[in-house]
């Protein structure tokens, strides 16, 4: 088996680019928690499910995952401030977030491109992170549907996306 540098392999998959999503929910206590995803995807059209990745060491997930549903939020390209706002581990990220609930009663945040409200279907560990898929109950464009964010080289940049016609 070959050995990989993670840096180099980090350096290189960067050149990949991916989604930026916030994944929120409700903890136990009903108490809003969100953290920032760079590698959503749609899994499946029927039954509809979406997946994501995150760390198996995420004191977020932690959190998320037992009430066994969540939200996805697609950030808009101008949303860099909640893009890093959620990426880091730190106590009320919410506060002074303008949110509504979803069906599910997750956060739904203001001005992202498009939300997605989960189930839990399942969480299988994959190395040091846990592949999560959930499925699909509630979706729908948010008010931003022009521009998406991106993580490209390890930033984060802006997509143009085409008008729906």
């Amino acid at each position: 088996m070959a050995t990989i540098d993670s840096k180099h392999f980090r350096h290189v998959l960067g050149h990949a680019p991916t989604s930026v999503v916030v994944v929120a929910g409700l903890d136990a206590t009903a108490e809003p928690q969100g953290i920032t995803i760079g590698s959503f995807a749609s899994v499946s059209l029927t039954p509809p499910l979406v997946g994501f990745f995150v760390g198996v060491s995420s004191r977020t997930w932690s959190l998320i995952e037992p009430p066994g549903s969540f939200c996805v939020n697609v950030l808009a390209a101008e949303q860099s401030e909640l893009c890093w706002r959620f990426a880091k581990e730190s106590e009320n990220r919410f506060e002074g977030i303008e949110w509504n609930p979803a069906p599910s009663g997750n956060p739904i945040l203001g001005g992202v491109t498009a939300w997605i409200d989960c189930s839990l279907h399942s969480v299988t560990e994959f190395g040091d992170h846990y592949l999560v898929v959930g499925e699909v109950q509630h979706l729908d464009l948010g008010e931003q549907t022009d521009t998406a964010m991106v993580f490209f080289r390890g930033k984060v940049v802006s997509a143009d996306l085409p008008t729906d016609n």
